[in-house]
């Protein structure tokens, strides 16, 4: 089997390098959003929410050189929120309500979802639109709710969970490097 998940993995990195511009061109306008005072928003559930979180973390520390710190909240990472909302509205409801709290015209929400069904997930992207934040996935194969309903997609075509995790990752890192090519933070590459 792991044989197969190298396999599975190589395949699918190659696929993901078409994706290459779309990724700069969220990385410079989410360059001029943050810089300007917006934020940025990220939402996933499990390996998902993980990736979302590390995506923040790059962006409010570092990634690669110093800058200053960028507006970037992992809305599952407020579990005070997370349970209370998930108990008082259910859970469908607890991204969407965080984004219905802190998005704001023109910001940006990035969902992650390997499958793109995620009914959490879906409905924040709708709470989203709701107030005219910019929407953006990171998903698995096509086609999915998630992916259809957001400004913008970049999909992963692999049917392992655990690939579609793992690019996820790598497309986090090059959207961090993106925003800081934007910024003008440290060579081009």
């Amino acid at each position: 089997m792991s044989e197969y998940q190298l396999d599975e993995l190589g395949r699918a990195l190659v696929g993901a390098r078409a994706h290459l511009p779309i990724l700069r061109s969220w990385g410079a306008h989410l360059a001029e959003r943050l810089a300007g005072g917006g934020r940025l928003l990220a939402c996933g559930n499990g390996g998902s929410a993980a990736e979302a979180q590390h995506l923040t973390g790059e962006l409010v520390g570092r990634y690669l050189h110093d800058r200053r710190p960028l507006s970037a909240i992992a809305l599952h990472a407020d579990t005070s929120s997370v349970t209370a909302i998930g108990n008082d509205y259910g859970p469908d409801e607890v991204f969407a309500r965080q984004v219905h709290a802190h998005g704001r015209t023109g910001d940006v929400l990035i969902l992650l979802s390997t499958s793109g069904t995620s009914s959490n997930v879906v409905a924040a992207a709708k709470a989203a639109h709701e107030l005219g934040v910019v929407t953006w996935a990171l998903t698995g194969p096509t086609p999915n709710p998630l992916a259809a309903l957001c400004d913008d997609a970049v999909t992963i075509e692999s049917g392992l969970t655990s690939t579609v995790q793992e690019l996820h990752l790598v497309l986090v890192h090059v959207l961090c490097s993106a925003v800081d090519d934007a910024l003008g933070v440290g060579a081009p590459r």
